[in-house]
């Protein structure tokens, strides 16, 4: 399979950067991490903006930089489209005039992502007439990643696109991010600190800390390992994907994730079959030694302690459930439980899930 491999090493007086990575070239890979830890300096040098010492970036079979042949692909030549977290458009030109900008000076062989396909997708229409000034922020950067996609580019690069927006903007651009995901081949690396954003969008995740890469791996991988799963700063949590599979009469959405587990939720506007992604905290789960005769909770499931890990406060301890279909759940109990439950690995447990987060 095609890969994205970088390597770069950066040596500043008070910021170094040593990171090597192999990143799949498909889907949405989030470099995460707090400010300071080198996520745009690494975006920077993959798109050819900084030219980094005993650097190496290919992209599948070609090389963009690579320092020991004297290899530098300048920034223009690199078929990339490139977001930042200001939308830069020209103010003297309309939306479209702004799209058509840089489609237009591609080679005909090279328009592979064509404008009317872009404005749907990211539904710019009605905007196309307006100056950038009357835009708000939100439709600001619609546009600018409208713009990076008519580039046609082999990779999108977004470097933190929502943090100039307030709460309400960015769950109005977000489904559109989400759409670029599934309806779009092109491998997108999506700079962030937010944990909710990468939960919602990311496939793969590499988190960076003081310059280097902490871990790498698969996004669901990685949330319910419990060396990392405290990582994200907003607790402990488990990843769920699959389908809407049915809005029951009694106001209850059923959720089939792709191991096999029915998540029931209080109804939400869902189509049926429609794709979705849960997050649970483990702060929100609940273990019991017999299963609960009586209980408001809609979702308890049988299965087994993995294993237990201290978390991130005294007295308190993740502990990795297996459930029945091999599905793992985090649960965040107090040492007082831990002790009362007499839970070891190998004890079969009932897990009560007292909230589900729908992304």
């Amino acid at each position: 399979m095609s890969q994205l491999k970088g390597c770069f090493n950066v040596d500043r007086g008070n910021f170094q950067l040593s990171v090597d990575f192999s990143l799949p070239d498909k889907g949405v890979t989030a470099f995460f991490g707090p400010s300071g830890s080198g996520k745009t300096t690494c975006l920077r040098a993959i798109a050819g903006l900084e030219r980094l010492p005993e650097g190496y970036f290919s992209i599948g079979d070609q090389v963009w930089q690579d320092e020991s042949r004297n290899i530098f692909v300048p920034a223009n030549q690199r078929e990339i489209g490139y977001v930042f977290q200001e939308a830069s458009l020209f103010p003297h030109l309309n939306v479209a005039e702004n799209l058509q900008f840089g489609f237009v000076r591609l080679p005909k062989d090279k328009q592979k992502v064509l404008p009317e396909s872009v404005i749907e997708l990211l539904n710019i229409g009605p905007l196309l007439n307006r100056p950038p000034a009357s835009l708000s922020g939100g439709e600001r950067q619609r546009v600018a990643i409208a713009r990076a996609l008519l580039r046609s580019p082999r990779l999108l690069l977004m470097d933190e696109p929502l943090s100039a927006l307030d709460s309400r903007l960015k769950s109005e651009i977000l489904p559109y991010l989400e759409n670029l995901h599934h309806e779009l081949s092109i491998p997108i690396i999506y700079v962030s600190h937010s944990p909710m954003e990468v939960a919602r969008l990311a496939d793969y995740i590499v988190i960076l800390k003081q310059g280097g890469i902490h871990c790498e791996g698969p996004l669901k991988d990685i949330m319910v390992d419990p060396q990392f799963a405290t990582q994200f700063g907003d607790g402990a949590s488990t990843l769920f994907e699959g389908f809407v599979s049915a809005q029951r009469d009694d106001l209850i959405t059923e959720v089939t994730t792709e191991k096999s587990t029915v998540l029931r939720l209080t109804r939400r506007p869902f189509e049926v079959n429609a794709p979705i992604r849960c997050r649970i905290y483990a702060s929100d789960v609940s273990l019991c030694t017999e299963k609960p005769s009586q209980s408001s909770i809609l979702n308890i499931y049988p299965g087994q302690v993995f294993r237990i890990d201290p978390g991130d406060h005294e007295g308190e301890f993740i502990v990795t459930v297996i459930l029945n279909n091999d599905q793992r759940l985090l649960a965040q109990i107090s040492g007082y439980s831990l002790n009362k439950l007499q839970l070891k690995a190998g004890c079969s447990v009932w897990a009560q899930v007292k909230s589900v987060a729908v992304l």
